[in-house]
């Protein structure tokens, strides 16, 4: 009799030894996941950030040889000139993609207005075969930046929201995974100033 009561007992111990197994295997099998699904959205992130800065890196490459090319042919150092390069110098000097990426921005912006105010005052840089190249191929680095720019966000919001969502914000804080802010525009900033009397400034 004692020993049948010795075997059920056993059991238990057993049964309750396998549950806390099952119970551990998942919560390790989740714990594993979970980081594994955060360090891939992290990468994911890190990989889209780096298109983006490679297009903005082809247009801080392109803005000297435009500059070059307008300067020379209306011989007019213009305010556009300045407010461009110094754009470019404020996107170089950034350190953090956010602020790496409101300066792209601002580049980009600053690089629209100059093409536009120098369409306006000056027609006849645009029998400029030069000028001309490389304002076709700024256009199309800018509609890259575009592109690149709106797929990073969208990556972007999907890490933000996954370290967010429970229980997956407790491995999130566990291992370090913070929230990652990105530059948005602010109404009217991506509009092109008005040359108001039509000068060049």
């Amino acid at each position: 009799m004692n020993n049948k009561k010795g075997l059920g007992a056993g059991a238990v111990v057993l049964i309750v030894l396998a549950v806390i197994l099952v119970i551990g295997l998942i919560i390790v099998g989740f714990v594993w996941s979970s980081y594994n699904s955060l360090v891939t959205l992290d990468q994911d992130t890190k990989g889209k950030w780096s298109e983006v800065e490679s297009q903005y890196q082809r247009q801080a490459d392109l803005i000297p040889n435009l500059v070059s090319v307008t300067s020379s042919s209306v011989n007019a150092e213009t305010k556009f000139v300045k407010d461009v390069v110094t754009a470019r110098a404020s996107w170089a000097n950034a350190q953090t993609p956010a602020s790496k990426d409101a300066a792209g921005q601002q580049m980009n912006n600053g690089i629209t207005a100059f093409v536009s105010a120098v369409t306006e005052n000056y027609p006849v840089l645009q029998a400029n075969k030069q000028y001309v190249a490389l304002t076709d191929e700024l256009t199309g680095t800018q509609n890259r930046i575009t592109v690149a720019r709106g797929r990073y966000i969208q990556s972007l919001q999907s890490y933000n929201v996954a370290i967010r969502q429970f229980p997956a914000s407790i491995i999130a804080g566990m291992f370090g995974f913070k929230e990652k802010e990105y530059y948005t525009a602010q109404a009217g900033s991506m509009q092109t100033p008005s040359l108001g009397n039509g000068k060049l400034p």
